[in-house]
């Protein structure tokens, strides 16, 4: 019986794929085998040696300790593209509410309540201080052309916008998925001077932290509108809010409110509702769910952050093997199995970084304990697991 540990809740359309024979679900359990987690802050956890993921029910995984996990061989998943349509749909409000001042001017009805038969011919006389222009004809620039960035590219495409982007890791998968009409550059200095509007679609790390900072703010248009749906931190706050006061910003639209943007004059601030809709909810705990069974059974392997992709067949005993990524390890490996009488009938090796992941099917004989302690035992392996 797998023990699955659950830090929020999550969707029932996801856990109710567990077998409920081989798994247990509950949020009260200790020492997991695996955990689910959306929002729940993980740093201050201690993780037992059993833990053998975390399946993180959203994109982004600031919330996790992912470097710590990677020491101790516990694979950590996201759920890369299960909330797209929900962000990529609010995306596209805020590129409306950013244009046409909608949410000052929903502010100032209220202040006619009492006006009575006047309502009328105030709203006419009041309505020219909201007044914005359209998006048709405008240059939307997406920073980040990912599975959020494409949607909302072709999203614009169709609202009769042109559209420049620029992703210097475009995937083979996101490029597909993109529209031949969006402009893609490979310096973000190109969308800059381009565009009217530019959307933030990428992940925080500590090269993206205040990735738009006012060096960054005056390469753009005056008066340019930016769009944030990504993470907080992507942008300075203070020369945010230097370049509303100056004009050089027309607004900023956020998802992420902070004391210091809350309340200031040309900010639209959003309370984290990218991902808050239950279709999104629903997608990344079904996703979530077959890949921690996936993981969990079989050994395989996709949409870790921290360790590769990886998926393999085996048809007698599959030795999974966490290690750092460093000479001769594979040799190692390899010579302990033969030493103890056992044929490897085939071999997967994949790396990500400094750490790499390799599975083995065993024939010969029985993977015993004896034989996980010497593959261990081996300098940079991490963790050993027999399926």
């Amino acid at each position: 019986m797998f023990n699955i540990q659950t830090l929020n809740e999550i969707s029932n359309i996801g856990t109710d794929i567990f077998d409920k024979k081989m798994y247990n679900i509950s949020n009260s359990i200790e020492n997991p085998d695996a955990i689910m987690v959306r929002s729940a802050g993980m740093h201050d956890m201690k993780f037992g040696s059993n833990l053998l993921a975390i399946a993180r029910a959203g994109a982004g995984v600031n919330n996790i300790p992912v470097m710590e996990c990677t020491e101790q061989g516990i694979c950590v998943f996201n759920t890369p593209g299960a909330n797209a349509n929900a962000v990529k749909e609010l995306v596209i409000a805020g590129l409306l509410l950013s244009s046409r001042k909608i949410t000052d001017a929903i502010a100032w009805v209220p202040s006619l309540k009492n006006e009575g038969d006047a309502v009328g011919k105030l709203v006419e006389k009041g309505k020219s201080q909201f007044a914005g222009p359209e998006i048709m004809g405008k240059t939307l620039g997406i920073i980040g052309l990912g599975a959020i960035g494409a949607l909302v590219a072709n999203v614009a495409l169709h609202l009769g916008m042109n559209v420049i982007g620029c992703d210097p890791f475009l995937s083979v998968h996101s490029a597909l998925k993109l529209s031949p009409k969006v402009k893609a550059v490979k310096n973000a200095d190109d969308v800059y001077s381009e565009a009217d509007y530019i959307s933030l679609h990428l992940p925080f790390n500590a090269d993206t932290k205040d990735f738009v900072n006012t060096a960054v703010l005056n390469k753009m248009k005056d008066n340019v509108r930016i769009l944030n749906f990504a993470r907080g931190e992507l942008v300075n706050d203070a020369d945010m809010i230097a370049a509303l006061e100056s004009g050089k910003v027309g607004c900023y639209v956020t998802d992420f409110p902070n004391a210091s943007v809350i309340g200031v004059k040309g900010v639209i601030a959003i309370p984290h509702l990218g991902a808050s809709t239950p279709e999104s909810e629903d997608n990344c705990a079904v996703m979530a769910t077959n890949q921690l069974i996936d993981y969990i059974e079989n050994g395989n392997i996709k949409n870790s952050v921290n360790l590769p992709d990886a998926e393999m067949v085996a048809v007698g005993t599959k030795i999974c093997i966490i290690h750092k990524n460093i000479p001769s390890i594979i040799s190692q490996i390899t010579a302990s199995l033969a030493n103890f009488g056992l044929n490897i009938e085939n071999m997967l090796n994949r790396s990500k970084k400094d750490y790499a992941y390799t599975m083995i099917d065993a024939c010969g004989g029985n993977v015993t304990d004896e034989i996980v302690s010497s593959i261990g035992d081996i300098d940079g392996i991490i963790k050993v697991r027999v399926i």
